[in-house]
């Protein structure tokens, strides 16, 4: 006889006191899945970056897939583009995993590519006049408001004008030193644990993984201080770094992310924020920004 343990077993224990209830209502995987392709729009392939790891079964690649975010930081992705034209992130490896916070690849001491801004701007917010919101209606300690923007999670404040992406899982950031340096993009990181909120606004915010973050995530964590690998052994090489872009047409990567002011978003945010499926015995009723990560997909 199977044993049904944990969530399984809860799952089922919970079910038939619902077996009479009026039908609940769908739950934000289900919502996700019936979205129209009116729903989804198309990700530029030059704003897809795709990171090659070592460590694959029988040494083939790891990829990890990037959205970047040009509309935030443009300098600052100008410069990326840059430094995976020049190859500079092949002679470099994944040098830092700390454990909830953040994996850490590239260097910043080789010799920079032609071109490259070793100082561009401090893009950690831009003018919100012209930028069409999405607002979520919850409080939060880091910022005056909510909300979605190009599909993004930001922050905002009406007042000064200005908005600016969140550290929320996933989302991919440039290193730097002291102020004023503000980071060249040849060294990112990308969150792995609880949203570094406290970071909004004093880093330049890049991108999102898309694809592969369990890759980065299960990486083994450096136990020098703030996640170093000791030991140069220890970092996972990076084979290739293209954008999407490089690639023949009929070899491109498609991703597609949901439209932030379509009503199947609506639709997914009030999922997330109230919980009416089977296992919940009561709704939330609000959801944190970076508890409603914005859907993608592979394109169809």
């Amino acid at each position: 006889m199977v044993r049904l343990t944990g969530l399984a077993a809860l799952a089922i224990a919970v079910m038939p006191r619902f077996a009479d209830a009026t039908p609940m209502a769908p739950t934000p995987v289900e919502i996700v899945a019936a979205a129209p392709s009116g729903a989804w729009q198309t990700i530029p392939a030059g704003e897809l970056m795709l990171l090659d790891l070592a460590g694959g079964p029988a040494g083939t690649p790891r990829r990890v897939t990037i959205q970047l975010a040009p509309g935030f930081a443009p300098e600052h992705v100008a410069n990326i583009r840059r430094l995976v034209a020049a190859r500079s992130f092949e002679r470099t490896a994944v040098a830092r995993v700390q454990d909830d916070y953040v994996v850490q690849w590239g260097d910043a001491t080789q010799p920079p590519p032609p071109g490259l801004a070793l100082h561009p701007p401090a893009e950690y917010q831009r003018a919100l006049r012209g930028l069409a919101i999405t607002a979520l209606a919850a409080p939060d300690a880091y910022a005056p408001a909510l909300g979605f923007a190009l599909g993004w999670p930001v922050g905002y404040d009406r007042a000064a004008g200005t908005v600016w992406l969140a550290h929320c899982y996933g989302m991919v950031g440039v290193g730097r030193d002291m102020p004023p340096d503000t980071g060249s993009g040849a060294e990112l990181y990308a969150v792995i644990g609880q949203a570094p909120r406290q970071l909004d606004r004093n880093i330049a915010l890049v991108g999102r993984i898309i694809g592969g973050i369990d890759i980065l995530d299960t990486l083994p964590r450096g136990t020098a201080a703030l996640g170093f690998y000791a030991q140069a052994g220890q970092r996972t090489p990076i084979l290739r770094v293209r954008l999407a872009s490089d690639l023949p047409p009929a070899g491109r990567p498609s991703w597609q992310v949901m439209l932030t002011a379509s009503p199947s978003f609506a639709a997914y945010v009030a999922a997330r924020a109230n919980r009416r499926d089977p296992f919940y015995v009561r709704p939330a009723g609000g959801v944190d920004l970076c508890n409603v990560p914005v859907p993608v997909r592979r394109a169809p």
